[in-house]
């Protein structure tokens, strides 16, 4: 299983902050390796809402199904995608501070089938994937 947890230290208040993750179709502004992300269900964000997403892993398209399957604002939500290969699993977590909020990130990735055999070398790449995106994450969280 490869992870990826990192926390960035934001200028937003908390409920801003909140807002902003939780709606995963703004993966796409912050995470180089999303080429595209839209909500697919009805409504605002909350308990059950979709996500489709595209991501680039390893130079070829990967499209996600993302459902927000834990939702407390403005303290936590946890997005899920499951494919034959992978499970992927993105819990985020807001911390007030007298400047703003402290969003932590924490992915992980659990591969399946014959792309387990693979998961050494994937772990080393979602790291790298993890970096870029958390780049993304501190240019967008202050701007």
């Amino acid at each position: 299983m490869a992870r990826y947890r990192t926390t960035v230290p934001s200028r937003w208040p908390i409920d801003e902050a909140f807002r902003y993750m939780a709606d995963f179709s703004h993966s796409v502004d912050w995470d180089p390796s999303v080429t595209s992300a839209r909500q697919v269900s009805a409504g605002g964000v909350g308990l059950g809402t979709k996500f489709e997403l595209v991501t680039n892993f390893n130079g070829r398209p990967m499209p996600l199904s993302y459902e927000v399957t834990a939702y407390d604002p403005p303290r936590r939500v946890v997005l899920r995608a499951e494919t034959p290969l992978v499970i992927s699993l993105d819990e985020i977590t807001f911390d007030a501070r007298a400047e703003g909020t402290n969003v932590t990130y924490d992915a992980t990735l659990r591969t399946r089938g014959w792309l387990r055999l693979f998961s050494p070398a994937i772990s080393l790449m979602f790291k790298g994937i993890g970096d870029r995106a958390r780049t993304g994450l501190v240019r967008e969280l202050n701007p």
